[in-house]
């Protein structure tokens, strides 16, 4: 069997920078242990699946290790691949997901994602928290992920994590976060567990961030940069109960893919 695959740099301007995802988009679904095979060897934080068309599709998401409930790079790359080169005549989709619906739409040269908001409760810094990230944050707060905060950009750039401890935390992965210098903030986002020690670009940690940003800045658009090594720009609004996450796309390859019938 033949299956298409797109490899699109998400949150980029520029190719090799920004969060890289696998596109394979489906006539139907295959089984999932062949989703979680492709995944596997593409061996990026995801490949991304979707089935569907006329502007509404279901989306799922996989990491090497496992399918997971939202990811912002792929469901990015997923609409350039729909608006750039499937349905080009289309202005916004829907994705159905795990998380519900999620609208893409074209926003200039950007794509822009609305996601659900998922604001953080404050908790307590842990000796272990401190422990596998190599510094003591300020604060630390619990969504999906948990968030450490630090006073400054140079401290999350700065950040050398025990990666064995990131994962033996009781948390799917940690953000860490701090204002930026050019940015309304910056971030970094660890998932070991996942079979991502460091993720480039991370759109869902933003329905985090953008909660938590908009409430101490007291504003709700904000300009935010993932200071990982490939880097990535995102563009926010807090609008309610929901996040809007925009970014550029680049696309880096084009092709074919042969698994088992």
């Amino acid at each position: 069997m033949r299956l298409p695959l797109y490899q699109i740099d998400a949150f980029a301007s520029r190719v090799f920078s920004g969060n890289p995802a696998a596109v394979c988009p489906l006539g139907e679904w295959l089984p999932d242990a062949t989703l979680q095979a492709i995944a596997a060897e593409n061996n990026l934080a995801e490949t991304v699946f979707f089935v569907g068309g006329g502007g509404r599709y279901r989306i799922r998401w996989f990491t090497p290790l496992q399918e997971i409930d939202l990811c912002g790079h792929a469901t990015l790359a997923s609409a350039d691949v729909i608006l750039g080169s499937l349905e080009p005549s289309l202005g916004e989709i829907v994705f159905d997901s795990a998380s519900g619906p999620l609208r893409v739409e074209r926003e200039g040269e950007r794509l822009v994602l609305d996601f659900p908001a998922r604001p953080p409760a404050r908790t307590g810094v842990s000796e272990a928290l401190a422990a596998a990230l190599g510094a003591r944050p300020q604060e630390a707060w619990q969504a999906r992920d948990l968030m450490a905060v630090f006073p400054d950009e140079a401290a999350v750039r700065g950040l050398a994590p025990d990666m064995a401890k990131v994962a033996g935390l009781d948390t799917f992965a940690v953000i860490a976060t701090a204002p930026g210098r050019s940015s309304d903030f910056v971030s970094r986002f660890f998932a070991p567990r996942a079979g991502i020690p460091e993720d480039p670009v991370t759109g869902s940690a933003h329905c985090t961030l953008v909660p938590y940003w908009a409430s101490r800045l007291g504003k709700a658009k904000l300009h935010a940069l993932q200071v990982s090594l490939r880097g990535g720009e995102l563009f926010c609004e807090l609008r309610d109960d929901r996040v809007l996450i925009a970014g550029h796309t680049v696309r880096y390859l084009e092709g074919t893919i042969e698994i088992p019938d």
